[in-house]
């Protein structure tokens, strides 16, 4: 794996990431799921950030404190991002959050913008772009063009997700080499249909309870 991709190895993700996998897990449990790993995935990948010191008053003396000092985004692609948001927000309570609409076009398997929540203006210094699975790699790529195209510096893009090919993740690391990526778990293959094997399935439609026989 290249520096900048971390590949978590916490033995609690493990078992999240595991349970996450089964077809029995109910859509409750995986929303569960993904959001505990989310919560793993944003504090080491904010283990760095800056700070900056404050005085504060405890109720028995003063203390000197300290406080994130970079403003945060958070940029979930729509709609299986929407279940790493509000785990990333119980980190950063009063980060700004800019939804991404990015879909796979099931023929092509090329991603496909349809909505962008970015404002004219860059008022942040880091982001968060939260996709739960990398399969091809492509939503995730044209997802990173956008915020590139918005203003935002590779390098103060942090990419999060629960699952990844291996396949996505080098075509991810190739277009990006400067891009930090921090995944739970890595899959060695992809079917022909795009999906990671043997992956999570649908991470949208297991989230939100809208599985198709």
């Amino acid at each position: 794996m290249s520096d900048k991709t971390h590949v978590l190895s916490h033995p609690v993700v493990k078992a999240r990431l595991s349970k996450l996998r089964q077809t029995s897990t109910s859509p409750k449990e995986f929303r569960e799921g993904i959001h505990d790993i989310s919560i793993f995935l944003g504090i080491e990948a904010s283990k760095n950030l800056q700070e900056e010191e404050f005085s504060g008053q405890t109720p028995v003396g003063t203390f000197t404190g300290t406080a994130i000092k970079p403003k945060i985004g958070l940029a979930p692609i729509l709609r299986a991002g929407l279940g790493m948001t509000d785990a990333m927000l119980n980190l950063f309570p009063a980060a700004q959050v800019y939804h991404l609409g990015i879909f796979r076009e099931k023929t092509t398997l090329q991603p496909v913008e349809y909505y962008s929540k970015l404002p004219s203006d860059t008022t942040i210094d880091i982001v968060y772009l939260l996709d739960p699975l990398i399969a091809t790699g492509g939503t995730a790529t044209a997802a990173l063009q956008m915020l590139i195209d918005w203003g935002m510096p590779v390098n103060n893009i942090k990419l999060l997700c629960v699952l990844a090919s291996q396949t996505g993740l080098n075509r991810v690391r190739a277009e990006f080499p400067e891009l930090e990526i921090w995944v739970s778990g890595v899959d060695p293959e992809l079917t022909d249909r795009g999906l990671i094997a043997p992956g999570l399935g649908d991470t949208g439609d297991r989230l939100f309870n809208t599985l198709r026989d």
